[in-house]
């Protein structure tokens, strides 16, 4: 093992004024959800221009009470893509409906739109795009398909919090907007997300999804007709996204100069093969940076790279496997070979460092390492 400090794959920026913060919270008697989940929600709001947003102890969650408020369930099919943490298909499932997987763009690695047209079918109600990594998927192209055929969007934009489309920060604009506040993401609520909504009428009834469907009136009446959850955000998370997100801008500055670092150290470097990520250093926050290995240049597997990677000090991850290949999915009739390009991406994707406090230096260590094994690790000609 090098003797070097050990650069992780992420690693959260928590300030001395938020813990300081977070203390007081645990002092004042009032650590589940209160004052500071409300005063959460209206940064929140403040952020996307106004629109109603309610904060819950996840970012899956938030899916979910989204199609649940949209009417879907058993019978409808969602579209969705196989490239992206399982949540975003299982919460289909948990609402009774059917996945429909459509093949990634392997350049931006979303869901390809031009695909989508052909997975229509009079069950289809709804899409989940991703806008993975942080780069957010075409959202004139999304809208305009999903009007054409009256279908709901639930953005998951979990890890596109302070990405933008057309100067427009994303959860402006568009339908519901789910994003994640986990801790490897570019602000944290350690555990917690929020659903960016349209009406009020959707706000109160996610309110109610939120917690075991109550709905409160006077001292003592209490109601409850819609079977809801235990999705509520404590006043400790909430407390920790307040101190996040003033430093929203700062992260995504240094997120992208890093990502830019990187794909200027990588370029050169031809003959390893290397897919690079879109170059977007406008849009994206470059919630990950990730390289597509080349499996006609390289003759071991991403996991002997990965593990060469960690003897020298450098953690890396896979983001992700593709989701309809997992057991779960097999048994619902997919099978290797129906989304090409989801699958070579999904053996081949590798998840570099990236978080606001490497350096720059940090990145040249990483990538002079991962050139080194790569170059070591090529097949003869």
């Amino acid at each position: 093992m090098s003797t070097q400090t050990r650069i992780p794959l992420t690693r959260p920026t928590i300030d001395e004024a938020t813990i300081t913060g977070v203390v007081e919270v645990l002092r004042s008697g009032w650590i589940t959800s209160g004052p500071k989940v409300k005063e959460f929600e209206a940064q929140l709001s403040q952020h996307c221009a106004g629109r109603p947003v309610r904060a819950f102890n996840s970012g899956t969650c938030t899916m979910e009470i989204a199609l649940r408020i949209a009417g879907i369930g058993p019978g409808d099919e969602v579209i969705t893509t196989p490239l992206s943490w399982v949540s975003t298909s299982n919460v289909i499932l948990q609402v009774g409906a059917t996945p429909v997987f459509v093949d990634i763009d392997p350049v931006t690695r979303n869901i390809d739109l031009s695909k989508i047209e052909a997975a229509i079918t009079a069950a289809t109600r709804a899409i989940i795009p991703v806008d993975l990594a942080g780069l957010p998927v075409d959202r004139d192209a999304l809208y305009a398909l999903a009007n054409k055929h009256q279908l709901r969007v639930i953005e998951d934009a979990a890890q596109s919090f302070g990405s933008n489309w057309k100067g427009k920060p994303i959860g402006t604009t568009g339908d519901f907007v789910s994003f994640s506040f986990h801790a490897n993401k570019n602000i944290t609520t350690i555990e917690g997300g929020c659903l960016v909504m349209n009406s009020d009428a959707e706000t109160r009834l996610a309110e109610q999804y939120r917690l075991q469907g109550v709905m409160r009136s006077g001292y003592d009446g209490m109601e409850v007709d819609v079977p809801g959850g235990k999705f509520n955000l404590t006043d400790v998370a909430a407390r920790v996204g307040l101190g996040q997100l003033p430093h929203l801008d700062e992260f995504t500055r240094t997120r992208r100069a890093l990502a830019k670092q990187y794909l200027q150290l990588l370029a050169p470097h031809t003959e390893l093969g290397l897919q690079l990520p879109v170059a977007d250093l406008t849009h994206s926050n470059w919630h990950m940076f990730q390289v597509v290995l080349s499996e006609a240049n390289l003759k071991v597997k991403r996991s002997q790279v990965m593990a060469d990677l960690d003897a020298v000090g450098i953690g890396s991850g896979v983001h992700y496997p593709p989701i309809h290949l997992f057991a779960l999915y097999r048994r619902l009739g997919w099978k290797e070979g129906d989304l090409p390009h989801a699958e070579y991406v999904g053996r081949n994707i590798l998840t570099l460092p990236l978080y606001p406090t490497m350096t720059i230096t940090d990145v040249e260590r990483v990538t002079s390492a991962l050139v080194n094994i790569l170059q070591s690790n090529q097949r003869a000609a």
